[in-house]
């Protein structure tokens, strides 16, 4: 990746207040904010149990699918 296209890339990242850096010397030091992580944790928290309880009911569907189909014959 290019230096420009990182730095553009950085920016971003720090307008949004993920990461913060500085420059010392010929060196940028960056650091991530971990609090600005919190809503996209808690988003993902609960998209993982909408999933979970979607995948257990996909589950006892194809279980009980197999279990009827294994009683039919």
């Amino acid at each position: 990746m290019a230096l420009p296209s990182f730095m553009g890339h950085l920016k971003k990242l720090e307008d949004a207040g993920l990461v913060t850096s500085r420059k010392l010397g010929r060196t940028r030091i960056c650091k991530l904010t971990p609090g600005a992580f919190t809503p996209a944790i808690d988003w993902l928290s609960e998209q993982s149990a909408i999933w979970e309880g979607r995948l257990d009911r996909l589950d006892d569907y194809v279980t009980n699918l197999m279990k009827e189909r294994t009683n039919e014959t």
